[in-house]
């Protein structure tokens, strides 16, 4: 709903104060997976993506704007070349995992970066999928890079660089998500539609007039008007009175019923045209 990507598997918890949305977060960091490797004794084997969606009213003004703001709050596993870490096993899949959705991750920020992109590949993963909306457009994007400064992690603390380089190139243009909520609308144009009514009818007391019938006619008042209609008609009256749009409206319906009555009256009573006579001669026989 609202523009907002659905993820298999992902949830949304509602969290009516901070307390409930710390426990949620603390919650998630807890089920992250951790295991340790040649280099790292707590290596995350996962991303960790956490949303916070907020919706805003006004307190003050009766307004039927709602604003709707998101945070994403997105810590990303660090790249890892197999040789140096170790891994084999489960940790090894999971280090495939991995580096493939980086490789994904960065396939997008190249697209973003570039002047003639025609394509942005945000579905070639749930990650890039997810980020969709904070990478590049009606976003905010803070991204810190860790490197390592050793000699020895040269060419991961490059790569690193080198990514964060092209995430400078992603250009986004951040813009108030406003929405207006159509329950409120509806009570707004309902108390309008009322007060319009109120000043029509002053205005037709102010005026001397009585009996302004300006909702839809009623089957009763629907035949009333059809016979004062067929008495203009047969003139039996000099002018029909319409007091109002409405009136006008049901007005010509009448007439309209009137003269699809006339006509089809008329075809019934119309005598039968002629047999048709023997076909002539052809010209030149004998």
């Amino acid at each position: 709903a609202r523009g907002n990507i659905q993820v298999r598997g992902l949830s949304m918890p509602v969290a009516g104060t901070e307390e409930e949305a710390l426990h949620v977060f603390f919650e998630g960091d807890t089920n992250r997976h951790v295991a340790e490797h040649a280099l790292n004794k707590g290596s995350t084997r996962s991303h960790v993506v956490f949303t916070i969606y907020v919706e805003s009213r006004s307190r003050v003004e009766s307004s039927e704007k709602v604003i709707f703001s998101k945070l994403h709050l997105v810590d990303l596993a660090g790249s890892e070349r197999v040789k140096k870490t170790g891994t084999d096993g489960v940790m090894l899949k999971e280090a495939t995992y991995i580096n493939k959705s980086l490789t994904f991750l960065e396939q997008v920020v190249v697209a973003l970066g570039s002047k003639n992109r025609e394509h942005v590949p945000y579905r070639q993963s749930k990650l890039t999928h997810m980020l969709k909306d904070s990478l590049g457009g009606n976003c905010k994007t803070t991204m810190i890079s860790n490197i390592w400064p050793e000699a020895k992690m040269i060419e991961e603390t490059t790569s690193t660089l080198r990514f964060a380089t092209r995430m400078m190139r992603v250009t986004n243009e951040a813009t108030v998500n406003v929405h207006l909520d159509p329950q409120l609308l509806l009570r707004k144009y309902e108390r309008q539609i009322k007060d319009l009514k109120q000043e029509l009818a002053m205005y037709d007391t102010l005026a001397g007039r009585s009996r302004v019938q300006r909702e839809e006619y009623t089957p009763d008042e629907q035949r009333e008007l059809e016979a004062r209609v067929q008495r203009y008609v047969d003139g039996e009256v000099e002018a029909l009175e319409v007091p109002s749009l409405r009136a006008v409206h049901e007005t010509f319906a009448c007439f309209k019923r009137l003269l699809q009555q006339a006509r089809s009256d008329l075809s019934q009573r119309a005598p039968p045209g002629p047999p048709p006579g023997p076909p002539p001669a052809d010209a030149g026989d004998g």
